[in-house]
């Protein structure tokens, strides 16, 4: 009996071994065979740190290749407005896209409180995590260059509202957390402060550079920190991630204007190692990450829902919506290399119309042609709005039109307009991929296409409700209705 033991022994540490192995070496060189070969193709929201990468192909047409039917869950919204049921994936609900072998899977979150990854050839479900409330915002995949660990090896990092059936006074919020993309399981989860903003959501993605995340989370503190699961400690009963550096993206005066709403929902940008994130206090922040500070606060004074999109030029696309300021909502373009005073390029306003809880302008983000565009291809910008129309402008070109400012204390240049679509009102972001546009909203999802005159013609268009912005790849359009479902479309 004593030999068979030895034996197993001997096995086990044989095994051990085996795991131990140097974890510094390339992935390539050094990966166990148990992790298949893989490319993260769509890592976070908008598909990469610029916010300005949307898929490699679009089809041609939008028939239905399978649907998923995600759930619905409820969530509180507060003591005095009960709870709601919501179904489906709504704002911003971008998915993430990962190649393992030859398979592409999708990683989504979901109404129902569960974030999911779905084999993309079939709509079938790998695994669920399950949120304490329904999941809003898009996730980033984080990969970690010093383990060969599966279960470390890519970590997911994805917010959700705070907790249903818990209030904002809740002692402990833990709506953001760390989950392993190869086994579905928890690495660590952090408690989101109570601050003076109205929310401890997490609607953003994060920005990683040099291993180290960035993100403004919805109690409005910018924080730096680790997204690694092996520098996270235990810290009130929960497993959470090491924080560097906490920087508070509001003033009291903003508390005060915007009655609490001093929300940062949006996902960080980075340009020439400054991040900048739109702010719903009203700002554009820099955060210089060589004097690990803030450097640059453009003050607008609206909410800013939005993400900032850097364009070829080293500008920023910045989303204003029609909330605490007297002139209109709709997109600017800044320079951050110049002073805030001076850093504004143009501004295109769009008309002031209520739809839900909104009275205008652009919540979500604009997208660019930048990384598509050849020499001969105009530098574009497409953004929709609550007025109901889609845009399409040249972002590097100034109409003859000059316009009020959102305040109406300025008046700026006007970008030039080159097409104009009524889309419907839509809070999701319009994606420009090669020669086509696909624009979702409450109206349904439009594909467009245009030639080297700028000449546009709508050749398709699935009719359900969307919030959430969806993703392209190899001529199929993955994208999450607030029907239930999430499509895959295409060719």
């Amino acid at each position: 009996m004593l030999k068979y033991f030895s034996g197993f022994l001997l096995l086990i540490i044989q095994i051990q071994a085996i795991f131990s192995q140097d974890n510094n070496k390339a992935s390539d060189t050094s990966r166990p065979f148990f992790l298949p070969d893989y490319e993260i193709i769509i890592p976070t929201f908008l598909g990469n740190f610029e916010r300005n990468y949307y898929g490699n192909s679009a089809p041609d047409s939008l028939e239905l290749h399978w649907k998923l039917y995600l759930g619905k869950g409820k969530t509180t919204i507060s003591r005095k407005l009960g709870e709601k049921e919501w179904a489906g994936a709504g704002w911003t609900g971008q998915p993430l896209l990962v190649r393992e072998d030859t398979n592409l899977f999708i990683i989504q979150g979901a109404y129902d409180h569960h974030l999911k990854k779905i084999n993309a050839e079939t709509g079938k479900i790998v695994w669920q995590y399950k949120f304490d409330d329904v999941v809003k915002g898009t996730g980033t995949i984080w990969e970690n260059p010093d383990t060969n660990d599966p279960a470390n090896k890519l970590v997911i990092l994805q917010g959700s509202r705070l907790g249903y059936g818990t209030y904002l006074d809740e002692k402990f919020i833990p709506s953001y957390r760390a989950v392993s993309y190869f086994t579905g399981k928890e690495l660590w989860r952090l408690n989101i402060k109570y601050t003076s903003s109205y929310s401890r959501d997490v609607d953003g993605s994060a920005l990683i550079y040099n291993d180290t995340a960035y993100l403004a989370f919805e109690n409005s503190l910018f924080t730096k920190f680790s997204p690694d699961c092996t520098d996270a400690k235990m810290k009130d009963n929960m497993f959470q991630p090491a924080i560097y550096k906490e920087t508070c993206f509001y003033t009291m005066e903003d508390v005060r204007k915007h009655k609490k709403n001093v929300v940062s929902e949006s996902s960080p940008c980075i340009l020439d190692s400054v991040i900048y994130t739109a702010s719903g206090s009203g700002h554009v922040f820099g955060y210089d990450l060589r004097k690990d500070t803030i450097t640059w606060d453009f003050y607008i004074g609206s909410d800013i829902d939005g993400s900032a999109v850097v364009t070829s030029d080293s500008c920023l696309l910045v989303s204003v919506e029609k909330q605490y300021i007297k002139g209109n909502g709709g997109i600017m373009k800044l320079n951050p290399k110049k002073a805030p005073k001076d850093a504004v390029v143009w501004y295109f306003p769009t008309d002031s119309a209520r739809y839900a809880s909104w009275e205008g302008g652009v919540i979500g983000s604009a997208s660019v042609n930048d990384k598509y565009r050849t020499d001969s291809t105009p530098h574009l910008a497409v953004f929709t709005a609550i007025d109901g129309y889609m845009y399409v402008v040249e972002h590097n070109k100034l109409d003859t039109v000059v316009v009020w400012g959102p305040n109406l204390k300025h008046k700026y240049p006007r970008p030039r307009l080159v097409y104009k679509y009524k889309t419907g009102a839509s809070i999701s972001t319009p994606l420009i991929v090669g020669n086509k546009i696909v624009a979702a909203g409450y109206r349904g999802l439009y594909l467009f296409k245009f030639d080297q005159n700028l000449s546009f013609t709508k050749i398709d268009r699935f009719n359900t409700t969307f919030e959430s912005t969806p993703i392209v790849h190899n001529k199929k359009i993955y994208v999450a209705s607030r029907d239930g479902y999430f499509y895959c479309l295409g060719e």
